[in-house]
């Protein structure tokens, strides 16, 4: 199935049609007020000496051939059609014997008039407009100069019509262009909440790995003359997370640099709480000792919620190990039948001065709001630090089945 919704089959018209239509719905509407209908005892309008002659026939058609000309030119040259058309008009006029354009011969003039100012420039529209004016008041100009009876009243009438089209055009135009304003805002948006991403990704990924590095690094330099195999033992970890966080890092920012599609299955990580007990090895192996509890039962999680629950568990890890001079701290995942609970606690110093300075805290709670759950970080009354997130996990469908039935 396409992504992009097929558009309504009357917008797939195109426009010389709808104009087409309206100059033979003018048409149909001059001969049908010229007839005596039924249950009238006359015409609603007398036909001239001209209308039924050849020669009122054949203006007729060559008015039509003037619009069907117009029709055609609508899209590639609008004023050029707007001209056709309202000479059309004009023309249809004269045999009619009538002292103004009537409206259904301006009918048609009305239709382009919209799709001009729907689809054109404020200049382009307004010149269009101006050529109606000038082509119905010129009109009105030639019969009074040749002494003849004019229908003024009636004229302004259809300049009013005229108005109205082009006014509704031109709202046309504007909701389409705010449309498109707000396509475009969106598109901005979503550049800032990808990149707002990556520097969550890249900040959690960094702080974890340089944190055990250092304190991997530390632990070498005490013990490379007492011990040297443990030292050696710390600087491989320490070369194992180096090139881990240099590969990751590299992956981000090559995925920064593409510009295809399909780059944003390589951008997004592939940790999640699978990941849990390898994050517990490797920070006890730094010195600070991580239990991991699990409760419920364990079960695949939407991606973005998996990758968040690792994300918090790690960067709450990482504030452990970077600030709380802990030596211990404990994991706690708890999987609910609607939501996933984490919580990580130290027995540290505490939450300090300024417990969200830096970028760690922050970030935890934007993911969590992002998935609209809860979060706390404080310092409980028994002291050290606690994390807890909530996140609400969405019940499977054939879970949903199988509760109904």
């Amino acid at each position: 199935m396409s992504p992009t919704p097929s558009l309504p089959r009357l917008k797939l018209i195109p426009p010389g049609w709808w104009v087409g239509a309206g100059w033979y719905a003018g048409v149909l509407l001059t001969f049908l007020v010229r007839m005596r209908l039924p249950g009238e005892y006359q015409p609603s309008v007398r036909p001239g000496v001209l209308f039924y002659r050849w020669d009122g026939l054949l203006t007729q058609m060559i008015a039509a051939a003037l619009a069907a000309a117009g029709c055609v030119t609508l899209e590639r040259r609008p004023l050029k059609a707007m001209a056709l058309v309202l000479g059309a008009a004009a023309v249809a006029t004269v045999s009619l014997s009538v002292g103004e354009i009537p409206l259904a011969q301006f009918l048609a003039a009305d239709v382009a008039l919209y799709f001009i100012a729907a689809t054109r420039s404020r200049r382009t529209a307004l010149a269009a407009l101006l050529m109606a004016f000038g082509t119905l008041f010129g009109f009105l100009g030639v019969r009074l100069l040749a002494g003849w009876d004019v229908g003024t009243s009636a004229e302004l009438v259809v300049a009013l019509t005229a108005v109205v089209a082009w006014l509704l055009g031109g709202s046309a135009y504007e909701s389409r262009r705010h449309g498109e304003n707000l396509a475009a805002r969106a598109a901005e948006q979503a550049v800032v909440e990808e990149r707002l991403r990556i520097a969550r990704e890249m900040h959690d990924m960094v702080a974890h790995s340089v944190g055990i590095i250092a304190l991997q690094a530390g632990a070498a330099a005490r013990v490379v003359h007492t011990r040297p195999d443990a030292a050696r033992e710390a600087m491989s970890a320490v070369e194992t997370a180096g090139r881990e966080t240099l590969s990751g890092l590299r992956r981000l920012l090559g995925a920064l640099r593409e510009a295809e599609p399909g780059y944003e299955a390589a951008l997004r990580p592939t940790e999640g709480l699978a990941d849990v007990e390898r994050l517990a090895r490797t920070t006890t192996a730094a010195g600070v000792r991580v239990e991991v509890h699990w409760a419920g039962e364990r079960r695949p999680l939407p991606p973005d919620i998996d990758l968040s629950a690792f994300r918090i568990i790690q960067e709450s890890v990482t504030n452990v190990v970077r600030h709380a001079a802990a030596d211990s701290c404990r994991v706690s995942v708890v999987y609910g039948s609607e939501e996933l609970a984490i919580e990580v606690t130290d027995r540290g110093r505490g939450a300090g001065p300024a417990p969200e300075a830096g970028f760690g805290l922050v970030g935890i709670r934007e993911r969590v709001a992002l998935l609209h759950g809860e979060f706390v970080a404080a310092s409980p009354p028994e002291g050290g630090f606690r994390v807890t997130a909530r996140l609400p996990v969405p019940v499977p469908v054939a879970a949903s089945a199988e509760d109904a039935a």
